[in-house]
């Protein structure tokens, strides 16, 4: 994967940190800075995801979901299960 450098000033407990937690980790810097913004970006895409589920549970709200549970539910007891071994 192709990368491009990027200068980032921190102040100097926050760099610091980010010391103690690469010797901690015996990891690098760059390595913690890719991984905390890849988080950041993930973060905000589910917080996306999360957004659109509940729009669409505004559209069609769950009272229209109830008569497929009782259809699953009703499915489910009529299984001819057998007893466990």
């Amino acid at each position: 994967m192709a990368r491009t450098q990027t200068l980032v000033q921190l102040s100097d407990e926050l760099l610091s940190q980010l010391d103690a937690r690469s010797a901690r980790d015996g990891r690098s810097r760059s390595d913690l800075i890719r991984e905390a913004v890849s988080d950041f970006l993930a973060s905000d895409r589910d917080a996306a995801i999360d957004r659109a589920i509940v729009e669409a549970y505004t559209r069609q709200p769950q009272e229209d979901l109830l008569d497929s549970e009782a259809a699953a539910i009703a499915l489910i007891a009529a299984e001819p299960w057998e007893p466990a071994r």
